[in-house]
């Protein structure tokens, strides 16, 4: 072996850049990443405090994982033996494609896709064939199809990010049916969508579903994510390719007694909806905005050559949101995800102050 190995791995690994993720603005109104401000501050207090008092982290977690596991089992209603845990859906997608994917497995996606799938997929040197959205942010089914049939796995993430797109549910189900691959459908957005696939993965043993906590439930720092898939699959994931000790005893106790308060859950995600309504129809106003449907928590829209001047101009009233630039033919996206009531307000007379 070559002495310099380590040197040429490190350079290798550098330039793949890795996962983009978000300037921190301090103090301001948060609705760059996607996260669930709807659901209240008070919630997270009380399940944290309740799973301080039920939790001795002097030591592992024993029996934790089944015990989260079978609340996630009541709450989908699906088997706890086709459910797997993961320290959020990201380490999930990652042990998938680092144990079932190789230079030699073609994956076949959508552009664009969520962007941390991508960069695994760089750093696993795994071929990656995406379908470039329509100019509408859509994709063609059809398209997908066949380009399906050079691949072995298929990864969507349904609905979108960061374009909120989601395939009409018989359309995906078709395309499922005829694959023979892997099939990886991400719904980590899935809650604010129209349809979940989960109980798909009862019938199909080549289709996985991964789900999450952290946006609909308001829990992106817990890391707490999970999968629904067949049996065989699900067992050697969890005792043979997952950590001994994926989650901490925090996020299991914090999970559980989440799960079990699933009605505050619900109510967040029709308020997010009702939001996401509002935000889309409002910024359709505007003759320099495009804004593309989105079945998720965060709109999706391209304000031109503006964008930057958008961007910055609402950063420097202390509002985040996320600049995208080109996606495809659309050359200043910009995505804001949906927040309170009063957040959206905010972010929505700001632009109006803008361009009115």
């Amino acid at each position: 072996m070559k002495k310099n190995w380590f040197d040429e791995k490190i350079k290798k690994f550098s330039s793949i850049g890795g996962y983009k993720k978000p300037e921190l603005l301090k103090d301001a109104v948060k609705l760059d990443s996607n996260e669930n401000y709807v659901i209240p501050k008070q919630f997270q207090n009380d399940i944290l405090l309740s799973a301080k008092k039920n939790s001795d982290v002097r030591e592992y977690p024993l029996g934790g994982v089944e015990r989260l596991i079978e609340m996630i089992s009541k709450f989908i209603k699906i088997p706890s033996s086709m459910i797997g845990v993961g320290n959020g859906s990201d380490q999930i997608l990652d042990l998938i494609l680092s144990n079932f994917a190789s230079k030699d497995t073609k994956v076949l996606t959508s552009n664009p896709t969520f962007g941390f799938f991508e960069e695994r997929c760089k750093l696993y040197s795994i071929p990656l064939i995406a379908i470039p959205f329509s100019n509408t942010m859509k994709l063609d089914i059809e398209d997908f199809a066949n380009q399906s049939k050079d691949a072995e796995i298929l990864y969507l993430d349904s609905p979108n990010n960061p374009t909120g797109f989601q395939f009409p549910k018989n359309e995906l189900q078709k395309l499922i049916k005829s694959f023979e691959g892997l099939v990886i459908i991400d719904e980590a957005y899935g809650e604010f969508g129209d349809y979940s696939l989960a109980k798909m993965a009862k019938t199909h043993q080549n289709l996985i579903v991964v789900q999450t906590l952290s946006k609909s439930f308001g829990l992106a720092g817990l890391r707490l994510g999970y999968f629904i898939a067949d049996k065989k699959f699900t067992d050697t994931f969890m005792n043979v390719l997952q950590y001994p000790y994926p989650l901490s005893t925090i996020t299991i106790e914090s999970g559980i007694l989440a799960l079990e308060k699933s009605n505050l859950v619900n109510d967040a995600v029709d308020t997010i909806k009702t939001e996401r309504k509002r935000m889309i129809e409002t910024l359709r106003k505007y003759d320099s905005f495009e804004v593309f449907d989105s079945k998720a928590n965060f709109v999706l829209f391209d304000a031109h050559g503006s964008y930057k001047r958008v961007f910055a101009a609402l950063t420097e009233q202390g509002i985040a949101i996320r600049k995208l630039g080109k996606i495809n033919n659309h050359e200043g996206c910009l995505r804001v995800s949906i927040g309170t009531k009063e957040m959206n307000s905010k972010f929505l007379l700001a632009i109006r102050d803008l361009l009115g």
